[in-house]
């Protein structure tokens, strides 16, 4: 007798079948969902936050007030994610005053060190923007690999591409071993199940209707779906319209190419030599071109850094000067005007309602406010575009927190020491002021 049929004889049919009904393709999709559910997942957990999106964020919301490397408005932020908890600077950075009202120990200390100045708040950054940016301030480049004289030097990159082929290829290479070793087994256990007598034949499954049949009879769920359907239409809806005259980001293409980076940055020009009318007038004024000509009657080359990567080289600039030149109809060679000038349209990049008031001289020359404030950080900006959001919350949140200065500003002096003292404070926002009635900003 057969040992091996009479050993096989033994095993209870309710142990093949099940083994045996299963076909091998679904044996293969589930181990192949199996590896890719588990590279996926340490794939997830390995992916670094985006340095490079965090850097944007930083330009745009942060640098205003902070710097890397030193304290400015606000602290350093190099390495603040290794000083907070997480969780801590998530609450920090979209509502630091929430925080300081209700008297969270960390926030109380960091606003009475710098002067009791509340950080703007900032919604609408997600937790994941959040650490893009913690990202960028964490990131420590990395140092430059000095090549031995004796022996060429191998790029970091090529052996990192290496060591990937390799994991790959040892991984592939087991994977079609499983494969192998399953079909090996379903055909050995088939051809002894057959030898044995037992029933391999797969079971007939009885037929089910369609989801949609299913979906269509159950009348409960079909209200469900209706009204989920409606809530999230209303949410986009509403979403679409909420950003309907916001322009936030807006950079357009100006007919003369204008560095605020080289001019503001490199070369520390004030921002009221060129828009003076800020200091006496609602408007901060487009500069003239003469006020470009103060300078660049003697600057009639750029000399100063390029950007090769954007196409900002030494010709692109001095080319840009040669328009501002043939503009005002200046002949660089007489060193004389010719009269034949050519009007420049620039295009508006911060254009505000109608019916809203503002007033750059009672921000800039009263109230002391910063340019940068509500423009960003414009010494950094290649081409200017629009900054903040400058929405009507955007400029209520302002109010609401930033103190008014009183040094050397005689202008709100008693109306401040009569408010103090009716609030019992030291220090009054432009809110307890009157800085949120209506007609301080409406016609």
């Amino acid at each position: 007798m057969d040992f091996r049929k009479n050993t096989l004889l033994v095993l209870p049919n309710k142990l093949i079948r099940p083994i045996l009904n299963q076909p091998l393709l679904a044996k293969v999709g589930t181990f192949t969902t199996v590896l890719l559910l588990f590279f996926t997942f340490f794939s997830l957990g390995a992916q670094e936050s985006d340095v490079k999106a965090g850097k944007k964020l930083f330009n745009s919301n942060c640098a205003a007030c902070h710097k890397l490397n030193k304290k400015a408005v606000g602290p350093a932020l190099k390495g603040v994610s290794a000083k907070y908890d997480r969780e801590w600077l998530y609450s920090w950075i979209k509502n630091s005053s929430a925080m300081i009202k209700g008297g969270d120990p960390q926030a109380v200390a960091v606003w009475e060190e710098y002067n009791k100045v509340a950080m703007n708040a900032f919604p609408l950054l997600s937790n994941t923007d959040i650490d893009n940016i913690l990202a960028y301030t964490d990131y420590i480049p990395p140092a430059p690999v000095a090549s031995a004289s004796s022996a060429q030097a191998i790029p970091v990159s090529s052996i990192s591409s290496t060591s990937n082929d390799l994991i790959l290829a040892a991984l592939a290479l087991v994977f079609i071993m499983l494969v192998v070793m399953l079909f090996l087994v379903q055909k050995t256990l088939k051809r002894i199940a057959v030898a044995s007598g037992v029933d391999v034949t797969p079971p007939v499954k009885e037929k089910r209707p369609p989801l949609w049949q299913v979906i269509a009879k159950n009348q409960f769920l079909i209200f469900l779906m209706v009204i989920g359907f409606l809530l999230s239409s209303a949410y986009f809806v509403y979403g679409y319209l909420m950003q309907i005259g916001i322009d936030q980001g807006y950079m357009p293409v100006q007919p003369i190419h204008y560095s605020h980076k080289i001019h503001s940055g490199a070369n520390q020009i004030e921002c009221k030599y060129c828009h003076s009318s800020a200091r006496v007038s609602k408007h901060s004024g487009i500069p003239s071109l003469n006020v470009c000509m103060n300078c660049h009657k003697n600057i009639a080359e750029y000399n100063g850094e390029e950007d090769l990567d954007n196409g900002y080289t030494k010709d692109f600039y001095t080319k840009e000067i040669k328009k501002l030149y043939d503009a005002v109809g200046w002949d660089e060679d007489n060193q004389a005007y010719t009269g034949d000038t050519k009007p420049v349209k620039w295009v508006r990049i911060h254009n505000l309602p109608d019916f809203v008031y503002f007033n750059h001289a009672q921000h800039v020359q009263v109230g002391g406010v910063e340019c940068q404030t509500c423009h960003g950080p414009v010494e950094e900006m290649e081409v200017m575009y629009q900054h903040s959001s400058l929405t009507m919350g955007w400029c209520i949140n302002c109010h609401r927190e930033t103190n008014v200065k009183l040094k050397e500003n005689e202008y709100y002096a008693k109306i401040h020491d009569e408010l103090s003292k009716k609030y019992g404070v030291e220090k009054l926002t432009v809110a307890q002021m009157g800085g949120l009635e209506c007609g301080k900003c409406h016609y």
